[in-house]
């Protein structure tokens, strides 16, 4: 199948097919700083050999599941052989749109809202968005920002929340039969042509914080434990 390079981004390289599908290829590089992976840098911060192959077989994996349970995606079929996804085509919402789901109280949640809550506190499952933009700092947004900027309309921010809550549920449970607790998941969304939600972009290790016995682990260790 013919393929056409549409797009370079950090941490995948996007074609489109003869078929009207995009293909993802899946890379090394990892966001962070200094060196030092952090799944909510906003650059490349290093190369981890592998976690491109590791990122796609957890893709798999839980893109799997929440096909099965019914919620939207845009995962069709994957190769891992030479590392790539093919998914239908999806717009996203503005420029860019990330949707974390929060457990607890960690990281730039906690530091925006320490006067309020301790560290590592249980949330209730606690959805919000950002928008991808680096030089801003990916500025948070409200759901009527979002309706007022007419990025998303009213229902697809509910939808989206909603759906963000289950499939988050979803990886929790999975990662709890292991022995692991899942801190916070970030999420990408995009629409189809009749304007319905559907998950984007992955589901891996590289994008959630999970602790065991209160210690964090790693995205490549969270990878090998996994799968072990």
């Amino acid at each position: 199948m013919e393929k056409k390079l549409v797009y370079t981004g950090k941490t995948k390289d996007v074609f489109a097919l003869d078929n009207g599908n995009y293909l993802l290829k899946f890379k090394d590089d990892c966001t962070g700083k200094d060196g030092v992976f952090d799944p909510g840098e906003n650059a490349v911060g290093l190369t981890i050999d592998g976690v491109g192959d590791v990122n796609l077989r957890m893709s798999i994996y839980f893109f799997e599941k929440v096909n099965a349970a019914g919620i939207k995606t845009h995962y069709v079929s994957a190769n891992l052989e030479d590392t790539t996804m093919e998914v239908l085509p999806a717009k996203v919402f503005g420029k860019g749109l990330e949707v974390i789901c929060r457990h607890k109280a960690v990281g730039s949640f906690y530091r925006r809202y320490s006067d309020y809550i301790e560290e590592g506190a249980d949330l209730p499952a606690y959805v919000e968005m950002t928008f991808k933009n680096d030089e801003k700092g990916d500025p948070l947004v409200t759901k009527d920002g979002l309706v007022d900027l007419g990025v998303m309309t009213a229902k697809q921010y509910d939808d989206m929340k909603e759906m963000t809550q289950k499939i988050t549920q979803i990886v929790a449970d999975d990662l709890k039969e292991k022995g692991l607790v899942l801190y916070d998941i970030k999420f990408e969304f995009g629409y189809d042509k009749d304007g319905s939600v559907m998950l984007i972009d992955e589901i891996a290790s590289g994008n959630m914080r999970v602790y065991k016995n209160g210690e964090y682990i790693d995205p490549m260790t969270l990878s090998k434990l996994f799968f072990a």
